[in-house]
């Protein structure tokens, strides 16, 4: 585990939560041109993507999240975030941040996003 992501909690449906994960271990060069991504992982269930932030600046998302969630990063912080709304409790599950600086791949420890109906 190389990377600390923060910011989950338990929230009711429809509310929001913003996730972060510092990225201090990776110099800026690197993390300027990473590959950035959240995955997330329910009980009993696969860890899967929900947000990618490619190197060239392009989003993507799976459909059970689009227009819900929203990855964003700050270089001068090399920090990544997951800005999350209109949450829903299939949304309950631990989340991941991942940076892939094509040298290394870093995982943070995952942060509980609890969501109750």
């Amino acid at each position: 585990v190389q990377l600390q992501a923060s910011g989950g909690g338990s929230v009711q449906g429809g509310g929001s939560l913003k996730l972060s994960c510092p990225a201090s271990r990776i110099i800026t060069s690197e993390f300027v041109k990473s590959r950035m991504a959240w995955y997330r992982q329910a009980p009993g269930k696969n860890r899967d993507l929900v947000a990618e932030l490619t190197s060239g600046g392009t989003t993507n998302y799976p459909d059970s999240v689009k227009g819900r969630f929203t990855i964003s990063k700050n270089n001068a912080k090399k920090t990544v975030y997951l800005q999350m709304s209109s949450l829903k409790p299939e949304d309950t599950a631990v989340y991941y941040c991942n940076v892939e600086t094509g040298s290394a791949d870093y995982w943070g420890r995952g942060t509980l996003v609890t969501v109750s109906s």
